[in-house]
């Protein structure tokens, strides 16, 4: 009996004849036949077995004989259990024909197959007419030009006719292609593309988002999940590819509707009108709404307020944006409309909501929907007058804020910051009490300015006068100062340029102002840096109070700061400004501050009120911050003083020694891989093992241009900070300032700030006398 080959291509069922165990038995019970399979499965071979009688090897061990010459058995579809050639069992399942009415030359054929095998092999079949007659996945066949070869019950419950097989699909369903991919990377693709895309390539197409309609129902969009794959045999000759489509439309919806509700709190952030209710619409449509309209009252455009109920004649609704289905022409300008009462039916395919701001109505907004999409349902219209909710709240932003903008738009940008950045190497507490009474608004201002190398820049000041011109000459000033600190300059200089530019009329000129006098000249300022690592701190005056200190335990005064004169006046005396430099004692208190605290009605003199703190500070000691802030303004509100003043309270913390490491390198190019060495090693010390590629990149860029192009001698220095920052400095002796250039194609150097530059968060240079330091900054994930 022949056998397969190895290489042979076989039957998926296991009666196949090519691989089911087979033995053939003569009338006498003699074995004629023997193939290949059946010695696989009982280990006899052919040689062994054939011409011998078959009970001697084919034995059912739980059960009567298979055959018996002188009786007509029949065994169909039997499990037996059989004895291997190895003295094991093997189950199987029996296939013994009877063999009719006797006749002397007949015999019989005995097919066994294991009944694990079999048992999968009926799981299988079970499975797949299961999908053919039960399963609600939609399963088709196409064939390479698209025809239907093949599809399931499911399908055929969606309206497509049996007699479809060996049509083209665009023959079948052509409203369903006609529908949307909704798949972004496959909307560019047909389905017809999709399929032949599948059947040359063999990669299959997983939930393909699809919407459309059915033949059954075509008054209704519907949404499916669909998956292509390839179909090929044992020979892998490439059969087709068959689809799967699950109907997703609840779901979908569903999702869509929470991203819509999710997208709203995009609206408004233009404190735009038009633009607002634009952005309404372009949400809405086409996810959930074929059209869209807003209509707003005419007053809120001028941003006016809106009455609680409507005056006698109603007001009128202005179009401001609109959406119409894209099957339709764009639609002609549409004059103003009536007022009109809002609805919202579920059931509708138009439903109109009002923008109500409490009893006030800003106007309407409708949403259209155009068959076959299904009309809005109560979710749907519970989902739209949430939208509507936000818009109206955003519209009327807008329109307070079209209303306002004169006067707020000076106030907010010139005013105090209701936050300051504060820096880990400090606390801060600060307040601004604003002048009671007819002067209005005043001039001063305080400020924290995060510096390199974790330096804290601190800043108080006022400008003389109040009102709006005085808010806004402090808001400019503010500005400079803190542009100024950028370039990481000592407090003296600052002040001299900060000087500098009052004197020529750079700040606070306003030729609308009642007087023509520069409200800038004659400003006072202080300004003090805290360096956490040497725990000084730098401090100079323009025309300023100086700050207090106060002692954990130790009386509180104030520190003899030079006094300047006022900006604008000191470079035209040609007086410079000078600086002091102290060391702050542990958890030492900093209190800066404007006159406007310590000059009450009781004591005009300044300087009598700053003796007068410092005997209310040392009564009250081991404060916090805040609580010495609270301390100081409840004095204060005890004599509050005829002016506005600002109230800054410092705690500063010296950074711990683990927290920073230095390395002296030598003027020799050899010495730079040492010190990329010695930051790695510093980094896994640290933990930040992950930032020591971009560290290591810096390090020998910087050290390198400090050794070529500085002089020494050459430090190498980084800083942990637990804000989340590693700050890495190299000084030298040289003056000479790197600049970010952007090499060409051709040159061979010129990159190396432009990477450091790419690679962190933040880099410059600072001046010191004794030469420069070039900093970074490398964001961390600590802190």
């Amino acid at each position: 009996m022949a056998t397969p080959t190895p290489n042979e291509p076989t039957l998926g069922s296991p009666l196949s004849l090519a691989t089911t165990a087979t033995a053939v038995v003569d009338a006498h019970g003699i074995v004629i036949g023997w193939n290949h399979a059946a010695q696989e499965l009982l280990g006899f071979s052919p040689e062994e077995v054939i011409g011998k009688p078959v009970r001697t090897f084919f034995v059912p061990l739980d059960g009567g004989p298979l055959i018996d010459p002188d009786q007509r058995l029949e065994c169909w579809g039997q499990t037996r259990l059989l004895r291997h050639r190895a003295g094991t069992h093997v189950r199987a399942v029996l296939y013994v024909p009877a063999p009719g009415p006797r006749r002397a030359s007949q015999g019989w054929v005995i097919v066994a197959v294991p009944a694990d095998e079999m048992e999968r092999w009926n799981q299988d079949q079970a499975m797949l007419a299961g999908l053919f007659a039960q399963s609600p996945l939609a399963l088709t066949v196409y064939d390479q030009d698209t025809r239907v070869r093949w599809f399931n019950d499911a399908v055929a419950r969606m309206g497509v006719p049996r007699g479809s097989i060996g049509h083209l699909l665009r023959d079948v369903a052509p409203d369903m292609l006609e529908g949307e991919i909704l798949t972004p990377e496959f909307q560019h693709l047909s389905v017809e593309e999709i399929i032949d895309q599948v059947y040359r390539t063999g990669e299959p197409v997983v939930d393909l988002h699809f919407r459309g309609v059915v033949p059954q129902d075509p008054a209704h969009h519907r949404v499916w999940s669909a998956t292509y794959f390839r179909l090929q045999d044992p020979a892998d000759r490439v059969l087709g590819v068959c689809e799967s489509a699950y109907e997703i439309t609840g779901r979908y919806e569903a999702q869509q509707r929470l991203a819509l509700l999710g997208s709203c709190s995009t609206l408004g952030r233009t404190l735009d009108v038009t633009r607002t209710a634009q952005e309404l619409v372009t949400l809405t449509v086409p996810d959930f709404a074929d059209a869209a309209r807003v209509e707003l009252v005419e007053t809120v455009l001028a941003g006016g307020d809106v009455p609680a109920t409507p005056g006698p004649l109603p007001p009128l609704l202005v179009p401001v944006a609109e959406s119409s289905p894209p099957s339709s022409a764009p639609p002609a300008q549409a004059p103003p409309v009536q007022w009109r009462s809002a609805e919202a039916r579920d059931g509708s395919r138009q439903i109109v909501l009002p923008l109500r701001i409490g009893d006030a109505e800003l106007g309407h907004v409708t949403f259209t929907r155009i068959a076959p999409r299904d009309p809005f349902s109560a979710v749907d219209v519970a989902l739209a007058e949430e939208m509507v909710s936000y818009a109206a709240i955003s519209l009327d932003n807008a329109r307070r804020y079209v209303h306002q903008r004169a006067t707020a738009l000076v106030l907010q940008r010139q005013l105090l910051p209701r936050a300051l950045a504060v820096p880990s190497a400090v606390e801060v507490a600060h307040h601004y009490a604003p002048t009671a009474g007819p002067p209005g608004v005043g001039g001063d201002w305080y400020d924290v300015i995060p510096l390199s190398g974790l330096r804290v820049g601190l800043v108080v000041g006022d400008v003389v006068g109040h009102g709006l011109h005085a808010a806004a000459t402090m808001g400019r000033l503010r500005t400079t100062v803190r542009a100024l600190a950028g370039l990481d300059l000592p407090p003296d200089e600052l002040l001299s340029r900060l000087d500098d530019l009052v004197a020529q009329a750079s700040i606070g000129l306003d030729p609308g102002a009642d007087s023509p006098e520069d409200l800038a000249i004659g400003a006072r300022c202080l300004y003090a840096v805290y360096d956490p690592v040497s725990r000084r701190c730098t401090v100079a005056s323009a025309g300023h109070l100086p700050p207090l200190l106060v002692q954990e335990h130790g009386a509180s005064l104030p520190i003899d700061v030079p006094v300047g004169l006022p900006l604008g006046v000191a470079g035209v005396a040609g007086l410079p400004y000078e600086s002091v430099e102290f060391e702050l004692p542990e958890n030492a208190l900093l209190v800066l501050f404007t006159d406007g605290l310590v000059a009450g009605r009781k004591q005009a003199d300044a300087e009598a009120g700053v003796v007068e703190l410092c005997r209310n500070l040392d009564r009250h000691q081991d404060l916090s911050p805040q609580e010495t802030r609270d301390l100081i303004m409840a004095w204060h509100a005890n004599d509050p003083a005829p002016d506005d003043a600002v109230l800054l309270v410092v705690r500063a913390h010296a950074l711990e020694t683990d927290q920073m490491a230095s390395l002296s390198v030598s003027s020799d190019p050899a010495e730079v891989a040492a010190a990329r060495a010695w930051a790695a090693d510093r980094l896994t010390a640290w933990g930040l093992e992950e930032l020591s590629f971009v560290v290591e990149l810096m390090v020998s860029e910087l050290v390198t241009n400090a050794i070529r192009y500085g002089r020494p001698p050459v430090l190498l220095r980084l800083l942990r900070d637990q804000d989340g920052a590693l700050i890495c400095e190299v000084s030298d002796g040289g003056h000479t300032s790197p600049h970010l250039r952007h090499a060409g194609p051709d040159d061979e150097g010129g990159r190396g700030l432009f990477l450091v530059a790419q690679l962190t968060g933040r880099w410059g240079t600072r001046y010191t006398r004794g030469g420069k330091t070039i900093w970074t900054e490398v964001p961390t994930n600590h802190g």
